[in-house]
């Protein structure tokens, strides 16, 4: 059963390179054809790139734990009133004042500092997921655009491919021409020589396959050869109008309201500088002898009297950022609803022009090719046809060139919402 399979296997892959003249990849059933959806979510899945986003994420985290904290205590020890210049010079014993101390000093900030650092480190982590979401924005965009890249590749050697047949006829045609002596050695050569640049072509586009399949083989574990069907680039998953009035919402944009938040969180923490910070110290000291030991309790606190050139300047350019990052905001919003705008325009128009190819370039391209020809067989010059299937070729190339285009600018809007909605 198992050799009778692999047979019927070989068979069918062998007759398909012969009558294709290209290799072809054979896709078993635990290999399905790999759709523009399950790219995105396989090569964003396992990006690089967004798992070092993660982590980093999660290094900010850790650093927020400890924000708002009191610092470190400081540990004091020494010597007190000790002696250098007598008879008792250089010891802790001669002199009944010396004393050996030890103790510590915290400093407390004050709360509104405390809480200002909390709502800095708060900031900087929506900051941060904002961010995230822009990078796998870019990440679902550009695995999209290899996809497409590949999908073009192929979709220019399929419409090449179609044209061997033809070419092959019309060698034949001038071949028997020549026999009976109807036509001309001229015309002999000129089709087998379009043939051979219709093999080229293929050759190329051959190569493009392969330079394709490298570039979304960088997102991708397994090596992609067999495309599924592409979605509809001429309908958007989101409405355009959506697109255009949820420019706030978008991928790009939500790291603008979090730069806001850590610019006002840096402004309340540059205004927590005129609460004053306290300060509790304490020390034990033993003295020599009978003398009693001693301990010492001393409360200290600053006093930002003169904030004119300290703690003034300081807030002044905090509000200075803060005001930057609105109107930083302000401007990335606007250039980003008129990249909405132009994007959505530049794909409706493609996709009018590529309704005209469909409907009226191509099939006459093709009707012209084929009169060529049939009135070459006839009788006819054979320069027409050479015309028209060097037209038809170029056109078919334009025609593709097109549909790339369009799925490109699909793919530029497919994935601005970083929503469910979005995703196509």
């Amino acid at each position: 059963m198992l050799l009778s399979l692999f047979t019927r296997r070989s068979v069918a892959s062998g007759l398909a390179v012969v009558l294709g003249g290209a290799p072809v990849f054979t896709a078993y059933a635990a290999d399905p054809p790999l759709t523009l959806e399950a790219a995105v979510q396989e090569g964003t899945a396992q990006a690089p790139a967004l798992m070092a986003h993660h982590e980093h994420v999660a290094s900010m985290h850790e650093e927020a734990a400890r924000a708002g904290r009191l610092p470190d205590p400081t540990l004091n020890f020494g010597v007190e009133n000790f002696p250098i210049d007598t008879s008792g010079a250089f010891s802790v014993r001669s002199d009944p004042m010396t004393m050996r101390t030890i103790g510590f000093t915290q400093t407390l900030p004050s709360r509104a500092a405390r809480s200002a650092d909390r709502e800095v480190a708060d900031a900087e982590i929506k900051a941060a997921d904002a961010e995230g979401a822009d990078t796998i924005q870019s990440i679902q965009e550009r695995i999209a655009d290899a996809w497409i890249d590949l999908w073009a590749a192929q979709q220019k050697r399929a419409l090449l491919s179609e044209l061997h047949a033809e070419n092959a006829l019309a060698v034949q045609i001038a071949q028997a021409r020549l026999k009976g002596g109807a036509g001309s050695a001229t015309d002999a050569l000129a089709t087998r020589a379009e043939a051979a640049a219709l093999d080229n072509r293929v050759e190329a586009a051959d190569a493009d396959v392969a330079v394709a399949q490298a570039g979304l083989q960088r997102w991708l574990v397994h090596t992609a050869t067999d495309l599924g069907d592409a979605p509809d680039f001429g309908r958007l998953p989101v409405a355009p109008e959506h697109l255009e009035q949820a420019v706030d919402q978008q991928a790009p944009m939500q790291v603008w309201e979090a730069r806001e938040q850590v610019a006002q969180a840096a402004l309340d923490r540059a205004r927590a500088t005129k609460h004053p910070d306290w300060s509790v110290s304490f020390l034990y000291g033993q003295r020599a002898g009978p003398l009693s030991d001693m301990v010492m309790v001393q409360f200290g606190v600053t006093l930002p009297l003169f904030t004119r050139n300290r703690q003034d300047r300081t807030i002044s350019a905090r509000e200075e950022q803060w005001e930057a990052a609105q109107d930083n905001h302000e401007d990335a919003r606007r250039e980003q609803q008129a990249f909405v705008t132009r994007t959505v325009a530049s794909w409706q128009g493609w996709a009018r022009q590529i309704q005209r190819y469909q409907g009226t370039m191509l099939p006459l391209d093709r009707d012209r090719t084929k009169t060529a020809l049939a009135a070459y067989r006839g009788g006819g010059a054979l320069q027409p046809w050479l015309d028209a299937r060097r037209d038809e070729i170029e056109l078919r190339m334009t025609y593709v060139d097109a549909l790339t285009a369009r799925a490109r600018l699909w793919a530029s809007l497919a994935y601005l919402l970083p929503t469910s909605e979005s995703m196509p």
